[in-house]
């Protein structure tokens, strides 16, 4: 726990630098969930920071996990959201995965779903797996996808 807690103080002062560098106000949260460090950033107007699909996000959360890496030695996990981007995301996420197993119930049959981003499919394996189902991905980056695999 205290390590999760030295990797999010470790991102807060990196995101902190980026928002100052970059001359953007914003609010940084830090927080523990299950088994990794998570860094929000809230604030007025940030969607350049997400970007269309997520796409810059990512690529913060990415440079922010190096930013650990560097501190620490060790491959971070760290979750960054901006502006709640993921948390809304995870809902409809949530959402798609409940109407595919309902859908794979009711035909029977094995149903493929749109490529997603890693974060994306783990939603999805995530919340298939609760309603109990069984989810795998297939395709090659980046077009890689989850199956709803029937009972």
């Amino acid at each position: 726990m205290a390590e999760l807690e030295a990797e999010g103080d470790i991102a807060a002062d990196y995101l902190e630098e980026l928002l100052d560098i970059a001359d953007l106000d914003g609010d940084l949260d830090m927080d523990v969930e299950g088994d990794r460090a998570s860094v929000s950033i809230v604030g007025a107007d940030l969607s350049q920071l997400v970007g269309q699909r997520g796409e810059v996000l990512d690529a913060l959360q990415e440079l922010t996990r190096l930013a650990v890496y560097r501190e620490t030695g060790e491959r971070s996990r760290l979750m960054l959201d901006i502006s709640g981007f993921r948390a809304q995301k995870r809902t409809e996420l949530e959402a798609l995965a409940a109407d595919s197993v309902a859908q794979v119930r009711e035909s029977g049959e094995r149903l493929s779903l749109q490529p997603m981003s890693p974060f994306e499919r783990k939603v999805v394996h995530d919340a298939v797996a609760e309603a109990g189902l069984s989810s795998e991905s297939e395709g090659v980056e980046p077009r890689r996808y989850v199956v709803v695999l029937p009972e």
